[in-house]
Parts: C-alpha cells; sequence; structure tokens
C-alpha cells in the first residue's frame, strides 16, 4: 500500500536511445575538434580533406542512418544492433584520416557494450565484448599490414573504454539478478510462512474440534439412557463437527500437496502431536469428572462463551468473521478508524473458512495502519452469495496534512501471505490502488458444498 516510486532519469531512455544521443555527442565532438572554437589560435585536428567533399559527407550519413538502425534494433537484436554500431563506426572513421577508430565514433558502440552486459547472458555478454575489441585488433592490423601508419596508443584507450563499460554492464546486471534472487527468496520465505501459519491455525482448529468431540461423546454415554434426546442432539453435533473439521483437513492438505512443502524438524512435529494429545486428553478428563456439555452450543465450530470471569477485551485465541468489531475497536486505538459493514444475512462458516476470512481483514487493516497513511479504512464482508464469502477492505489514501508512514517497517510482504492464503482455499486476490485514491483489497473464498444430510451450525 506505497506509492511505485517513479524510474531514474537515465531509464527513463531506453538503451538504444541512449545509443543515439552518443553517436550525436561523438558527432558533435568530431566536429568540434576540427574547427577553431573562441580561444583557440587554431582547431586541434586538422580535418582531413576527404571529409569535406561529398564521399566524406556520405559516408558520415551512412553512418548516422546504420547508427540508427542498430539503435532500433538494440532492445530486440542486440546482437544485430551491435554489428551495426561496429560497421557505423568504421565507415564514419574512414573520411576523418585518422590512424585508429576516434573514441567519439566509438561512443554509441560503448553504450551498446553497457546494456548488452547487463540486460543478456553472460554469454552473449562475453561475445559482445570480443567483438568489439576484435574489431579494434583488425582495424589496426589491416593498417599495418597495408604499410600505412597505425594509432596504436589510440586503438589501446578506445579499448580500454570499452572494456569498461562492459563491466559496469556487468556489474549491473549481476547485481539486477541479485536483487531479483533476494526478492524471490523472500516472497518465497513469504509463503513459507504463511504456509506454516495456516498449518498451525489448522492445528488449533482441529483440536479444538476434537475437545468438543469427546465433550459430547462424554455427556452422550451418561445420559443415553435418561436423557435419549439430549444424547441425540449431543451425537448431532459430534458428526456435525468432524464433517467440519475432516472437511477443513482435506481441502488445506489437498491444496499443500500441490504446492512446495516447507521443511519441518522432528522436533516441531512432536511438539505439535503432544499438543494435541494434552488438548484430547484434558477434554476427556473434563467429560469424566461429569462436565455435562449438553447446555454448550456451538456456532461456527467454537463453543459458545459461558457465564464466569470476565474476559479481557481482546481478540479470542481463534477468531472469525464475528470478532471484526474487536479488530475495529482495537485499530481505533492506532489511530485509524474502522467501518464495519455487513451485506446480507450472516451464515455459518467452516472453522477454516471463518479463521481465514479474519486473517486477510486484519493483514489488510494492518497494512493501512503501518503503509497507507489513512485515517480511515472500510471493511466490507458480502455473504449474500451462499456460495462464497467475499471480503473488501479499501481506503481513501492518506489523510490531509498526512504523510505516508512505516512505523512498523515490515517486509511488505503481506500481499504476498494473503495471495497464498486464498490460493491455498481456491479462491480469488486482488489488490491495487483504487481509481480515485487509496487501496482496496478484494477476496473471495468458496464455501464447500455440504454433502446430503449434514447439517451446519
Amino acid at each position: 500500500m506505497s506509492a511505485t516510486p517513479s524510474a531514474p532519469f537515465f531509464k527513463r531512455l531506453p538503451p538504444g536511445g541512449w545509443a543515439a544521443v552518443a553517436w550525436g555527442a561523438g558527432i558533435a565532438f568530431t566536429a568540434l575538434l576540427r574547427i577553431r572554437v573562441p580561444g583557440q589560435e587554431g582547431p586541434d585536428v586538422l580535418p582531413g580533406f576527404v571529409i569535406l567533399r561529398w564521399d566524406g559527407l556520405c559516408m558520415l550519413a551512412v553512418g548516422t542512418l546504420l547508427t540508427l538502425r542498430g539503435s532500433a534494433l538494440l532492445a530486440r537484436r542486440p546482437t544485430a544492433a551491435l554489428h551495426h554500431l561496429l560497421v557505423a563506426s568504421v565507415i564514419a572513421s574512414t573520411p576523418l584520416g585518422v590512424t585508429a577508430i576516434p573514441f567519439a565514433q566509438y561512443l554509441a558502440v560503448d553504450v551498446a557494450l553497457y546494456a548488452i552486459a547487463a540486460a543478456r547472458p553472460r554469454r552473449e555478454a562475453w561475445r559482445a565484448l570480443l567483438l568489439a575489441l576484435g574489431l579494434l585488433v583488425v582495424y589496426l592490423a589491416v593498417r599495418l599490414l597495408a604499410g600505412w601508419s597505425a594509432g596504436t596508443t589510440s586503438g589501446l584507450a578506445v579499448a580500454l573504454t570499452a572494456l569498461v563499460a562492459w563491466l559496469l554492464g556487468r556489474s549491473e546486471g549481476q547485481a539486477r539478478e541479485y536483487a531479483e534472487q533476494s526478492r524471490a527468496q523472500v516472497a518465497e520465505q513469504a509463503v513459507t510462512a504463511e504456509r506454516l501459519r495456516i498449518a498451525r491455525e489448522m492445528h488449533d482448529t482441529v483440536a479444538h474440534s476434537i475437545g468438543i468431540v469427546a465433550l459430547q461423546a462424554g455427556a452422550a454415554r451418561r445420559v443415553i439412557d435418561t436423557q435419549p434426546e439430549g444424547a441425540r442432539q449431543a451425537l448431532a453435533e459430534i458428526e456435525t463437527a468432524s464433517r467440519e473439521t475432516l472437511a477443513g483437513l482435506r481441502r488445506m492438505l489437498g491444496a499443500l500437496r500441490t504446492a512446495d512443502q516447507a521443511d519441518a524438524t522432528f522436533a516441531d512435529r512432536t511438539e505439535e502431536a503432544f499438543r494435541t494429545e494434552t488438548a484430547v486428553e484434558t477434554a476427556m478428563d473434563t467429560a469424566a469428572r461429569g462436565e455435562s456439555a449438553l447446555g454448550t452450543g456451538t456456532a461456527g465450530g467454537r463453543a459458545t462463551e459461558q457465564p464466569g470471569p470476565a474476559r479481557p477485551r481482546g481478540l479470542p485465541e481463534m477468531p472469525g468473521l464475528a470478532a471484526l468489531d474487536r479488530l475495529a475497536e482495537a485499530t481505533g486505538a492506532a489511530g485509524v478508524r474502522v467501518a464495519v459493514r455487513r451485506v446480507g444475512a450472516p451464515l455459518p462458516l467452516p472453522p477454516d473458512i471463518d479463521l481465514s476470512a479474519f486473517r486477510l481483514v486484519q493483514e489488510s487493516v494492518t497494512n493501512v495502519v503501518r503503509h497507507s497513511g489513512a485515517d480511515a479504512c472500510t471493511v466490507t464482508v458480502d455473504q449474500r452469495d451462499p456460495e462464497a464469502v467475499a471480503l473488501t477492505v479499501e481506503d481513501p489514501g492518506p489523510a490531509p496534512g498526512r504523510e505516508r508512514e512505516r512505523p512498523g517497517g515490515g517486509t511488505g510482504y503481506g500481499l504476498v501471505g494473503m495471495r497464498e492464503r486464498v490460493g491455498l482455499l481456491h479462491g480469488e486476490f486482488a489488490a491495487g490502488p483504487r481509481p480515485g485514491g487509496g487501496f482496496r483489497v478484494t477476496a473471495r473464498l468458496p464455501l464447500p458444498t455440504l454433502p446430503t444430510g449434514a447439517t451446519t451450525r
């Protein structure tokens, strides 16, 4: 939920454009060397007689056309573009009467070497460097074999400049590859962390459901002779809790099997098994002591709170959409007003979908607090469709006189985790700026089809 920074100035023009600019700058520099400018007694370089004739001007025009053609091809066919630029440098150097290809006529080639080394594979980058340096060697060798003078020192200077441009390009390319690998690794870690969080939540949901089953089974066993109707109701609750738990496990495990599995140590698995066993034993002990659960109703797979000591004002251990008002209250204390809007009649949701829906809203609201700079946001829960629950969290953008803030830091990969969670539930997820400003997150979680004869709680 942050603004996208604008591209740096030198990246607003494509590499081909910079190659054309470099060629124009080289032509201008060549012309300045051959005329007398104010403050000089004469030009630095005497112009060759060929450049002043029509054939010399035609050579410069042909070199310019080849350069423009190569600049246009640099993004799509970099090797062909480099060939055009190299030929243009040779043609443009011919009417100058020089002993080596001048630095000014090789500027466009240097830009192409930089672009190829930065964006193309290593093998192609090496071929481009060898081609550029090989042309300089061949140019000097031809002059020597023809018995003409050769500017070896000038050629070495131009070759060194080309090598520096290529090294700078390789450095940028390697930095870009490292940045992409780092982003991919961080995104993968965010996905893995979200999967582990979902697994822990699924474990807690299963442990909670097994506890309910144990309580209801113990109560039904004790009253099956004296209160058959109560025992029948308890068995119905057991059936519903078991079906919901198995359906949630089937949905989540089926999705996780198709994705990359996160590594888990033996100690972690042992701890999870120990926690599950402890929860079941506690529930069985409670049932054995005769604490009847017949008067304890359930809603959405969670036991209804019984009268007792007041619980602290906060989120429950296994929250769902029913806890959105508490989330809005807690977020309001952080300086962001949250308006919860419910559309349609609330429907009972399976525990895993109810919890996932709450987590999506919670993460979205947290992003508003951390990154948007807004002082309010709206949460919409749409349950008009009996086959899915739709969630929307949107903020209007930074409040007047309030800049975007990042007090909580963060990696900026919260959206990756939300997308992974929705994907595991075979839902739809979208996040992006709103047309009128601000940011919007939408998610649609499909609801499972109940089997024939199943009841909802």
